[in-house]
């Protein structure tokens, strides 16, 4: 590899999320030289330099005009998500944000738009979809072990009002379960089973939270998380698939979870796609249940050596910024964590709001094509680092 010059990187935004990006960017992957951060608290910037060592600690306005700086790393909150995108755009880089695209779908399509005008890549997250637990299950499925498959179901439920005392970014935009978490679930569903053509659904809104942690807020204090915190849709993939999906954040703190795979000639249980690793458990009609073992690498595990972490639990968040740096180098495109993803991601959550508001089914406008990573790397070799990033290259 030594002959491919590495992608010159910025991060923006320095909160709870960079800390394990910023380890992967510097350290995880060879393509990613990662030489600048910035944050509007220039305190927080300053930290993260020092804590991992990055060389610089830049204003927005320098990184954009930065001729040093190739890629920017979007790690905003989702209601900045745009004006970040679209002000590097504008200054010809390449972004790769954190999810969700952005909080309004006309806003992510003129994003879209304006990087085909400009031929830059624009990637989205979550790349939780990359993990070795998401690539084995797509594999699964490729491989023919499950027949053709008919439908899909999918749950997870959080107390979403609660979590919003401890992470106050929940009381904003895109807060809800459906797009803090759903999205994981919605993403995984859409790289195993392709896009989705029709959307019913009903949904409820959060109740009106009052204050129950008070070392994090006022005795006084309440609030409601917005949007739809609870939905129940069904999906008709273009395949012919159908899928049943509950999303319900107005239920205890305790998240339960599920997703299953029906086909015609077996039952794939897909891991957790909030997680990088967790593996399959395939069902056929003898033998019983199987537990899949790993056919890809990045399984979330901190192979980087040194004490543990609070972030280590993270994983490998980051694969999707390096299989878009592959492609930049590569010349080829971006067929994992693209625009096109991210999109219809986007069109497929807030067509699940929109279908219950109105009680009528939605058609979807936006298409993807997503490849699968090449089998057959891994990232742990004898207790080392081994060649996962091989992996993301074509």
């Amino acid at each position: 590899m030594s002959s491919i010059s590495k992608v010159r990187t910025a991060v923006v935004g320095c909160g709870m999320i960079s800390n394990i990006y910023i380890r992967n960017l510097k350290n995880l992957f060879y393509i990613i030289d990662l030489v600048a951060v910035c944050d509007l608290n220039e305190e927080a910037a300053k930290r993260q330099a020092a804590a991992f060592g990055v060389e610089k600690v830049m204003t927005i306005d320098e990184v954009a005009a930065s001729d040093d700086i190739e890629l920017v790393i979007n790690l905003t909150g989702p209601v900045a998500h745009y004006d970040v995108i679209k002000k590097m755009l504008l200054a010809g880089k390449h972004c790769y944000t954190e999810k969700m695209f952005t909080t309004d779908l006309d806003q992510a399509r003129e994003l879209v738009a304006l990087a085909n005008e400009k031929g830059l890549y624009l990637g989205v997250a979550p790349d939780t979809v990359l993990g070795a637990g998401i690539q084995t299950a797509k594999r699964v499925i490729d491989c023919g072990l499950i027949g053709d498959v008919t439908s899909v179901q999918v749950h997870v439920n959080r107390n979403q009002s609660l979590n919003s005392e401890i992470f106050r970014f929940l009381r904003n935009n895109g807060g809800a379960l459906p797009y803090d978490v759903g999205i994981y679930y919605v993403g995984a569903m859409l790289m195993l089973l392709g896009p989705v053509k029709t959307i019913q659904a009903v949904g409820k809104p959060a109740p009106v939270h009052e204050a129950q942690f008070l070392y994090n807020s006022s005795p006084e204090e309440s609030w409601q998380v917005p949007g739809t915190n609870v939905v129940a849709a069904a999906l008709e993939f273009e395949s012919g698939a159908v899928g049943s999906v509950l999303f319900d954040g107005n239920t205890i703190g305790a998240t339960q979870h599920g997703f299953t795979i029906y086909g015609t000639k077996g039952i794939l249980e897909v891991p957790d796609p909030n997680e990088f690793g967790g593996q399959p458990e395939l069902i056929l009609p003898e033998g019983g249940r199987t537990t899949i073992p790993y056919t890809h690498g990045y399984d979330g595990k901190n192979v980087l050596g040194g004490e543990p972490q609070w972030f280590d639990g993270y994983g490998n968040r980051g694969i999707g910024v390096a299989e878009m740096a592959w492609a930049i180098r590569r010349g080829r495109k971006n067929n994992r964590c693209s625009k096109e993803y991210g999109l219809h991601c986007m069109e497929v959550l807030l067509g699940m709001d929109e279908a219950a508001a109105t009680g009528k089914a939605v058609e979807t406008k936006t298409r993807f094509v997503m490849e699968g990573l090449t089998p057959g790397y891994y990232s742990t070799s004898g207790g080392m680092r081994g060649d996962a990033e091989r992996s993301l290259m074509d």
